[in-house]
C-alpha cells in the first residue's frame, strides 16, 4: 500500500509596472518525491528597496540562489543546518559581490519556508512579510526589521547588507489546510486581518485569484490613503495532505552511515574497486578506485576507522564534499557521483593522473622562472575560485598541488576547508590545528589570532617563494611558533638572493604578501596576483632595481666586518 507524501498547492499575483523597476521576487519549488522526502519543498518571497539600482537582480538572485543550493545539500544534513548554510555562504557572496558594484547593492529582505514532513520551518531576514491562516487564525509569523529613517523605512536586517548574518528561524507542526501568507512590506498596514480573511476564503480553491483579489484590495486601499500602490505581491501556499507520520523522518545524519573498514588493493566497496592507496593520516583514508560499472577511474576519501566516535570531525568530512562542489573552476578538484547509492561514509573526486608540485620541482630543477611563474598565477586562480565560493582552504601547500600531463595545476585535499561564517575564524583555526600546520601555514594559526583570506594569501605566497628558490622564506617556520614574540624571529630572506632570476618588484611582492602580520599583507589575492603577473623584463615604471645591500643589509654589514677583520689581521702581519 502506497503511503501519503507531502502534497500542497500554491497562488501568486503581482503588479510592476513597468515604468518602475520590479523589485521582489518569489517562488514555490516542488522536487520530485525523493529529494521531497530528504528535503522537503520550499516557498521563498524577496524585496529590496526602491532606491536599490540593483533591486531585481537582487530579489532573483536570493531566491534562485537558495533554491538551488538548498536542495544541493547533503541528505544527511537536517533543514536548519541545510537552510543556516546555504544563506550564510549566500550573504557572504551578495556582499562581497556588492562591493565592486558602482551604484546598488545586492541587498534583499528573504522570507523562506521549507515544508517537509509535518513541520515547516521559517527562516526570515529583513521585512518581507509570512503570515498563517488556520481556520479563522490569522497570524504573522515573521518580524518586522525596519529602521525608519527620515520618513523612509529601510530594512535593518537583510541578505548581504552584512559580512555577517542575523537569521530568524521558527519551527512549527503543519495541519491539513494550512494556509501561508507571502507578501512584500507595501503591503504591510492596508488591509485589516478579517479582510485577509474574508478575501482568501470567498474562494480558496483558486488560489491565484485569491491572490489578485488581494492584489486589487491592498491597491484600491493604498490609493485611497493616497500613497503609492506599486510593488504589491502575494503568495500563498496551502497544505493540501501530509505525508504518514511513519513516513515522516529526517534525512540520514552522518551516524547512519558507517566509516569504511581499512581496505587494500583488490578490495571493493559499493562497486568501487580499489586499485591504489594513496594516502593513510590519523584523519583520512585516500584509495584511488575504479567504477566496475562505468571503468571510471576516481579518487574515493574516506574518514579514518579510528575516528568513529569523533562527531565532530565526521560533521565537518561531510561537509567537504558540499563545499567542493559548490566550486567550478579547472583549476580545482571536482567531485563526481556514485553509479550506486553509498552503503559507507565517504565520497569520491576525479582522478587526475599527474605528481605532485614537490615531485614535478625535483624532476624539472632547470625550469625556467616563466614556467614557474605560470603555475603559480595557475595556482592563484585555484585559490581564487575558492574565496568567490567564501570559502578558505587553509592548507595550501605544495604537496596538495597536482600537476597533469599537460602543465595544468589542480588543488586537492579539504581537509581543512572552511565556509566562513560569524564565527568562522574560531571553527577555521579549530580545523588547522586538528589537521595539522605545515611549513606554510601563516602565523596567525600557531598563534590563536583571527584569519581569513589573507592567511591562504600567505600559505600560497610561502609556495610560490619555495617554487621559485627551493627553500623557505623564514628560518623559523610559522608551525614553530609559540608566542606572538617569536614574531619578531621572523626576518625575510630575500628571494633574489636565492634566484638571480628573481626581480626586485617580484621580490617585493612576495615580502609583502609573506608579512607575519596579515594586516600588512594585500588586501586583495588580486593584486598579488598582478605582480606575479608583470612582464619579467618590463620597465617598472620609473622605479629602480634596490641595491642588493639594502634587500640583504645584515649580509651587507657581515661581508664589510669580515674585510676590516681581514685588514686588521693583515696590519699587525707586517707590522
Amino acid at each position: 500500500m502506497a503511503t501519503a507524501q507531502l502534497s500542497l498547492s500554491y497562488g501568486q499575483a503581482f503588479v510592476a509596472p513597468e515604468r518602475h523597476r520590479h523589485r521582489s521576487s518569489m517562488s514555490v519549488h516542488l522536487p520530485e518525491s525523493t529529494l521531497l522526502g530528504a528535503k522537503g519543498a520550499c516557498a521563498l518571497i524577496s524585496d529590496s528597496t526602491s532606491r536599490n539600482t540593483n533591486a531585481k537582480q537582487a530579489g532573483d538572485l536570493s531566491v534562485r540562489g537558495f533554491i538551488a543550493d538548498y536542495f544541493s545539500t547533503p541528505d544527511h544534513w537536517d533543514i536548519k543546518t541545510s537552510a543556516t548554510r546555504v544563506l550564510h555562504a549566500l550573504n557572504g557572496w551578495c556582499y562581497s559581490q556588492s562591493k565592486h558594484l558602482d551604484e546598488g547593492s545586492y541587498v534583499a529582505s528573504l522570507s523562506a519556508m521549507v515544508f517537509r514532513g509535518q513541520e515547516a520551518h521559517l527562516f526570515h531576514m529583513g521585512d518581507t512579510l509570512v503570515f498563517r491562516l488556520r481556520g479563522a487564525e490569522f497570524e504573522q509569523l515573521s518580524h518586522d526589521h525596519v529602521n525608519d529613517l527620515g520618513g523612509y523605512r529601510y530594512p535593518s536586517r537583510a541578505l548581504g547588507m552584512d559580512a555577517s548574518l542575523e537569521i530568524d528561524y521558527l519551527k512549527m507542526p503543519l495541519k491539513q489546510g494550512d494556509l501561508f501568507l507571502f507578501a512584500t512590506q507595501v503591503a504591510q498596514g492596508t488591509l485589516m486581518p478579517s479582510e485577509y480573511v474574508q478575501l482568501i476564503r470567498q474562494d480558496a480553491s483558486d488560489l491565484d485569484a485569491a491572490c489578485e483579489r488581494l492584489t486589487e484590495a491592498a491597491i484600491a486601499r493604498a490609493q485611497s490613503r493616497g500613497y503609492g500602490a506599486e510593488q504589491f505581491c502575494f503568495q500563498l501556499v496551502r497544505i493540501d495532505q501530509l505525508p504518514d507520520e511513519e513516513n515522516d523522518r529526517p534525512g540520514k545524519v552522518y551516524g547512519d552511515l558507517p566509516i569504511p573498514p581499512e581496505l587494500s588493493p583488490g578490495d571493493r566497496l559499493d562497486g568501487l574497486e580499489v586499485q591504489a592507496v594513496l594516502s593513510r593520516t590519523a584523519q583520512s583514508r585516500v584509495y584511488r578506485v575504479r567504477d566496475v560499472l562505468t571503468e571510471r577511474e576516481m579518487v574515493m576519501k574516506a574518514p579514518s576507522p579510528e575516528l568513529s566516535t569523533r562527531n565532530a570531525y565526521l560533521e565537518h568530512f561531510l561537509l567537504q564534499q558540499w563545499v567542493v562542489e559548490r566550486v567550478r573552476s579547472p583549476f580545482v578538484v571536482r567531485v563526481m557521483e556514485s553509479s550506486r547509492p553509498r552503503r559507507y561514509l565517504y565520497y569520491l573526486m576525479a582522478h587526475v593522473e599527474g605528481e605532485t608540485l614537490v615531485e614535478w620541482a625535483r624532476k624539472h630543477p632547470q625550469a625556467s622562472l616563466v614556467q614557474r611563474l605560470d603555475i603559480a598565477n595557475q595556482l592563484g586562480k585555484a585559490i581564487q575560485a575558492l574565496h568567490h565560493r567564501d570559502l578558505l582552504h587553509q592548507q595550501i601547500h605544495p604537496g596538495n598541488v597536482l600537476i597533469d600531463p599537460h602543465g595544468q595545476v589542480v588543488l586537492i585535499d579539504f581537509s581543512a576547508c572552511h565556509l566562513r561564517e560569524v564565527d568562522g575564524h574560531k571553527r577555521s583555526r579549530r580545523l588547522v590545528n586538528q589537521v595539522g600546520l605545515t611549513q606554510h601555514t601563516a602565523p596567525e594559526y600557531a598563534l590563536g589570532d583571527e584569519v581569513g583570506r589573507r592567511s591562504d594569501q600567505y600559505s600560497y605566497a610561502s609556495t610560490v617563494y619555495w617554487l621559485l628558490t627551493d627553500e623557505l622564506p623564514y628560518t623559523l617556520t610559522p608551525d614553530r611558533l609559540r608566542s606572538h614574540t617569536d614574531l619578531e624571529q621572523l626576518s625575510y630572506r630575500s628571494a633574489s638572493t636565492r634566484n638571480p632570476e628573481v626581480d626586485p618588484a617580484l621580490d617585493d611582492a612576495l615580502r609583502r604578501a609573506l608579512d607575519p602580520q596579515r594586516s600588512l599583507r594585500y588586501r586583495r589575492l588580486s593584486e598579488f596576483l598582478h605582480a606575479l603577473r608583470r612582464p619579467l623584463g618590463e620597465e617598472r615604471q620609473g622605479r629602480r632595481a634596490v641595491p642588493r645591500m639594502f634587500r640583504e643589509p645584515a649580509r651587507f654589514w657581515q661581508g664589510v666586518a669580515g674585510v676590516l677583520l681581514l685588514l686588521l689581521v693583515l696590519s699587525w702581519l707586517l707590522r
